[in-house]
């Protein structure tokens, strides 16, 4: 009985000195300063997005979501049109009407012009999907469609032929940059394009972009609608 209670108050023992080893050892600190999100994290999780595999969102989704109010806007606007009005579509290219991620994605989400520009030579770049059913649409429904893109007038031939390979034909007109707008910003660059279709006698019914920069700038269409875009910005 004695061997027990010695070992009983032994194994109280050790249990006491762990207990007060714990409360008086520190806590683990990290001094960290505030920082911008991890920028390969923010890659990973921009990844998951556009595969639609994460809590944070479904790319494809999204884009389906704002396609399907620019195709109300469209059938709405062209059933208002007064007589003797030519209602007109403008569209942005590049993440409204052709995809650019297997560049960016090839590239992890970085810009080099050059790599850029021998990619866009390819003119291979697939379509966005709902972006070529709104432009059909508008084609059923008489509406003119003129693409307005930040592209160098150099990739001319590549972007219509790209264009064509993905399904997109008989436009209105295609307004590139010429050199001396290449550094021109880019809302002051897409409003003069856009003051151009009006002056030619249309009346721009939609616009669609997959920047903000695509759709501010007088002359404003009747509806604007904004595509999901989180991979960069052009201000």
């Amino acid at each position: 009985m004695k061997r027990v209670s010695g070992l009983i108050r032994l194994a109280f023992a050790a249990v006491l000195a762990v207990n007060l080893n714990a409360q008086s050892a520190p806590a683990q600190v990290f001094s960290q300063v505030a920082e911008p999100a991890n920028l390969g994290q923010l890659k990973t999780q921009l990844k998951a997005y556009h595969d639609c595999t994460c809590t944070c969102g479904c790319y494809t989704k999204s884009l389906d979501l704002e396609e399907e109010r620019a195709l109300k806007f469209l059938e709405r606007g062209a059933a208002g049109k007064k007589p003797g009005e030519k209602p007109a579509l403008v569209l942005d290219i590049d993440d409204t009407s052709l995809s650019t991620w297997p560049e960016l994605s090839a590239n992890d989400f970085g810009f080099v012009s050059a790599v850029w520009n021998a990619w866009a030579e390819q003119a291979d770049a697939p379509a966005i999907a709902g972006t070529l059913r709104l432009f059909k649409r508008a084609e059923e429904l008489g509406v003119a469609v003129f693409f307005i893109t930040g592209r160098a007038d150099t990739l001319r031939e590549a972007t219509e032929r790209n264009l064509h390979n993905a399904g997109y034909d008989k436009w209105d007109g295609l307004t590139m940059r010429t050199k001396d707008q290449l550094t021109e910003k880019t809302i002051p660059y897409k409003s003069a394009a856009r003051a151009q279709v009006v002056q030619h006698g249309y009346h721009i019914i939609l616009s669609v972009g997959d920047q903000f920069s695509d759709l501010k700038g007088k002359p404003l269409a009747d509806y604007s609608v904004k595509l999901p875009n989180p991979f960069y910005y052009i201000p």
